[in-house]
């Protein structure tokens, strides 16, 4: 039974529907129909002169457009005044309180009175604005549960004491003798329409009568024609529910109630897909509910197959388009006439829309179970089947259609869901919904339908085959050999590739290199072992198809990947790959996962390999594709990064201390500098280190092979170092750079605590005193970290003052600016007021200020708090900065070389101009110009005099 006319129970749990307040029922509208009928609106507003103006309003400009409504007004019109005067929730619910209490000679009677009333209020709750589309469908679907339910019990209890249900006794009546009624479709779902049929499937529980099972079997038939003929025959007072029972296994041949034995024979035997889809909404409505339950359970594994079901698209593009065919619904829109369920564009496109995609990945996923339209697309969005905006647009869309679908059923009470036929016609469903102006109406109409086609037929019917475009000639060998490879072996995948092949090709030929895309391309297909699931995949989910262009059109690096591990598209597939970025402790725990049960160390560098290079992979493509920012991916390199220093240092120890011993003293910490230390990476970054240790006047190591303290903690990290750069089957971590360490090259690679305490204090450069203003450390013992934290502050505390830092910065930029200028108009990182020249002086700031911060807006800001900077230079060195790194990081994803834009393609050029918030590229370019030319006359102010300062 439903709980409220505000909600629905869909199968994942959720309910839809806002809360319902108590107000009553006038202070909640919110809008009115207009009077289509001038004469009848006006009438009515004078039988109902008592009531508030606002309620007046509304049963006059309904009545003008409904001449159902207005024949309900006057029949129910005492029992109306006292219904508005409340809240419409206690008025549905004292609605159905007495119908409980009815014998069965009364069912019909009372059953159709209930159903006026619930039709005249749900109408005018719906119309006013008052309920929303789930509360009226979902006050609708409750009484349709009650009447189905109360005729189940009262009609079975009839057959019980007539000796007809053999063994059952008058208690068995309250669960119908184990006979239960499944609500199918909209009923199933709590959506019924304003005018719905009630799409039943009637069953029994066989095992409840052994070998007298075929004499219950007439008894529950004969209880399913007198529900039947209660619900739907029309008399005097009206009808109830129309009903339908053609829904049930082999309708044609099958009785109106089968057992469930022989229902769940037939689905295992021959179920087909739209028998799965329909299920997807199944509930039991009356009747036996446990046992329906436990027969629904036992239908799980024929609706929700375990595997990823793409064929099942085919067979709801082929159901779609028998639809169209037998009720003749091709062609183009015309609105008169127009059917708002099965035309095109209509209702039915976004419920197959969505239920084909629940198909194909609820049995892996219980969540994407829900019976609702609303529900089910939401959930799909949740777990990356459907983008967000293609589900806020559906969303919509199904809910304004719903609302015309309602109105044309409360017209004459008809279950119709076609637009009039007549100018006039539509000109009344127009003011029904409010609109006096029947054009903006239409037009508003027909671009509803046309956006609702647009979205299902892309996902049913991407496209019949096409020729595509001139190939080279080595282009068109490698294309030939597609043939050969078992991804193209099956005649259906043949035929599915082959529509799919002309919109590959075209995207292909845009990119910055179209022979390396296809060569990627080709790898990629060339790896997979079967193709019809993948490509019917593909034809059905255009971000994969548009990911697939992408990468192998746009992003070389990422295409490598991609073609070397199609495995990777099984986590794309399932929906975790469009899951939020988890963070750093997540990360931690599920790269220790993945190498809790490796045995050896060898396989778990290579296992650490794989493993970051599918999160590395997952970065670069939701940047592509815009799901995350140039600074939101650099936040995910680098949380990346830190993963892998702080899981393979504890992994590169043990193995050190195996043949060696454990480390002396507290052991060592690793450091991030760089951009490692300030938490922003590209896609191309390699990691600045440095290794500080403490052997606490340990001086040899105890183990099979001793070392003395100092080689120890150098051969450790070179130990580290071979970790990450070395070339493996599953490739390398990271490029390492260990520069920054205490004299650079010529110093020792990794440094005692104390060394680099006097060394930062008396012997390093300004340059190395900036450099320690964004180190971090990464890896290693905790006390360790926290003193070398300190030195860093206290190094920075005793610098900040120091006579020279300007002119040395000053000095330093000189020679960078000489030595790396600017290598064309979209450079990002060389040259004056560009990256490197920001972040020197982000650094020269914070240096200045002792401030500890290490990302380039917090040091610039420091650089304000401290007086060094002013508010305006602060604003023009962020706006020079946030477009350069969207532009460094875009070009690093795009490219590992030199990004030269007459060979960048289509593709890269529009996902940097994205990326940037540039209208084109010449705005581009005329806006880095702009902004590099503001932040160098800043700097230079800054450091101007830095050598007579000196």
């Amino acid at each position: 039974m439903w709980g409220n006319p505000g909600g629905v129970d869909g199968g994942g749990g959720r309910r839809h529907g806002r809360r319902m307040t108590h107000a009553d029922f006038a202070s909640r509208l919110n809008r009115s129909p207009i009077a289509f009928d001038a004469a009848a609106g006006a009438d009515v507003a004078g039988q109902f002169a008592d009531l508030a103006p606002e309620l007046r309003g509304l049963l006059a400009g309904t009545a003008g457009c409904s001449p159902y409504l207005r024949g309900l007004m006057g029949r129910e019109a005492e029992w109306l005044r006292a219904a508005l005067a409340g809240a419409p929730e206690g008025t549905l619910d004292a609605v159905f309180a007495p119908l409980a209490e009815l014998p069965v000679d009364q069912l019909p009677t009372g059953l159709r009175q209930a159903k006026r009333r619930v039709a005249l209020l749900t109408g005018l709750a719906d119309l006013g604005g008052v309920w929303d589309l789930e509360a009226v469908t979902g006050a609708l679907s409750r009484l349709a549960d009650l009447a189905v339910d109360l005729c189940l019990k009262r009609l079975v209890a009839e057959e019980i004491r007539r000796g007809k249900l053999p063994g059952q006794r008058p208690e068995d009546a309250e669960t119908a003798g184990g006979m239960v009624a499944l609500a199918m479709g909209k009923g199933g779902a709590g959506e019924l329409n304003y005018s719905s049929d009630i799409d039943l499937i009637c069953l029994f529980d066989q095992e409840r009568y052994g070998a007298d099972w075929q004499e219950a079997r007439t008894g529950f038939i004969r209880v399913t024609r007198k529900m039947a003929s209660i619900l739907s025959d029309i008399t005097g007072e009206g009808y109830v529910f129309r009903t339908d029972l053609r829904l049930r296994p082999d309708a044609s041949v099958t009785p109106v109630c089968i057992s469930m034995a022989a229902a769940e024979a037939y689905y295992e035997a021959q179920g087909r897909t739209w028998e799965r889809a329909a299920y997807i909404k199944a509930r039991p409505a009356g009747g036996d509910l446990a046992a329906g339950a436990r027969f629904l359970r036992a239908l799980t594994p024929f609706v929700w197959r375990k595997h990823l079901d793409f064929a099942a698209i085919q067979d709801a593009h082929d159901m779609r388009l028998r639809i169209r065919d037998h009720r003749g619904l091709h062609g183009p829109v015309v609105i008169e006439g127009h059917n708002m369920k099965l035309g095109v564009g209509g209702i039915r496109e976004i419920e197959f829309f969505t239920q084909t995609r629940q198909l194909i990945a609820g049995g892996r996923d219980p969540d994407l179970r829900d019976r609702t339209t609303v529900g089910g697309l939401a959930a799909l969005a949740a777990k990356g089947w459907v983008p967000e905006p293609v589900t806020a647009e559906l969303t919509d869309l199904y809910r304004a259609h719903r609302e015309i679908e309602h109105r044309l059923q409360m017209v004459l009470d008809a279950q119709t869901h076609e637009m009039p036929v007549t100018p006039d016609g539509v000109a009344r469903i127009a003011y029904f919904c409010g609109e006096t102006d029947v054009a903006r109406f239409r037009a508003d109409l027909r671009d509803r339908l046309a956006r609702t086609d647009r979205l299902a037929e892309g996902f049913f019917a991407p496209g019949a085959a096409e020729e595509g475009p001139e190939l080279s000639d080595t282009a068109r060998g490698i294309v030939d050999g597609w043939r050969a490879y078992p991804a193209l072996r099956s005649e259906r995948a043949v035929q599915i590739f082959k529509r799919l092949r002309p919109t590959l090709l075209k995207a292909l030929q845009k990119a910055a290199n179209p022979d390396e895309a296809l060569l990627a391309l080709d790898g990629f297909l060339k790896g997979l072992p079967a193709g019809v699931q993948l490509f019917s995949l593909f034809e059905a989910n255009p971000v994969l198809i548009d990911l697939i262009v992408d990468i192998a059109g746009t992003t070389p690096a990422l295409a490598r990947y991609l073609s070397r591990n199609a495995g990777v598209l099984d986590a794309v597939i399932g929906g975790s790959f469009w899951a939020p970025w988890p963070g750093v402790a997540q990360l931690r725990a599920g790269l220790a996962t993945a190498l809790i049960d490796v045995p050896d160390y060898e396989r778990k560098l290579d296992a650490a390999r794989r493993w970051m290079k599918e999160w590395h992979f997952r970065v670069g493509v939701h940047h592509l594709r815009g799901l995350i920012d140039a600074f939101e991916a650099a936040k995910c390199y680098a949380d990346l990064g830190e993963v892998m220093v702080a899981g393979l240092w504890p992994v590169v120890e043990a193995e050190f201390a195996r043949r060696h011993g454990p480390a002396p003293g507290r052991g060592a910490v690793v450091l991030g500098m760089g951009s490692l230390g300030a938490g922003r990476l590209n896609a191309g970054s390699d990691l600045d280190l440095i290794v500080i240790y403490d052997a606490q006047g340990v001086e040899v190591s105890t183990g099979p092979k001793p070392l003395a303290a100092r080689p120890y903690f150098a051969r450790l990290t070179q130990a580290m170092v071979t970790a990450l750069t070395a070339q493996m089957p599953e490739g390398r971590l990271y490029e390492v750079d260990m520069r920054l360490r205490p004299s650079g090259r010529q110093g020792p690679v990794a440094t005692s605590i104390e060394g680099f305490r006097s060394y930062q204090m008396e012997e390093a450069w300004t340059w190395e005193h900036l450099a320690l203003t964004r180190a971090r450390v990464l890896a290693g013992d905790a006390g360790l970290a926290a003193d070398v934290e300190a030195v860093r502050r206290a190094v920075l505390t005793a610098k900040a003052g120091g006579a020279s830092v300007l002119a040395d910065v000053a000095a330093m930029r000189g020679r960078l600016q000489a030595a790396k200028p600017a290598a064309g108009s979209w450079e990002a990182k060389n040259g004056a007021g560009r990256l490197m020249d920001i972040e020197l002086l982000a650094q020269t700031a914070a240096l200045r200020a002792a401030d500890p911060a290490r990302q380039v807006e917090r040091q610039i800001h420091a650089g304000v708090k401290s007086g060094f900077l002013s508010l305006s230079d602060e604003r023009i060195l962020l706006d020079a900065y946030r477009v350069m790194w969207r532009l460094q990081a875009g070009a690093r994803l795009l490219t590992d070389g030199t990004l030269e834009l007459d060979r960048l393609g289509e593709g890269g050029r529009a996902f940097l101009v994205r990326e940037t918030g540039a209208e084109d590229g010449a705005a581009l370019t005329a806006r880095l110009e702009a902004a590099a030319e503001a932040a160098a006359a800043v700097i230079a102010a800054r450091l101007e005099g830095a050598g007579d300062a000196a």
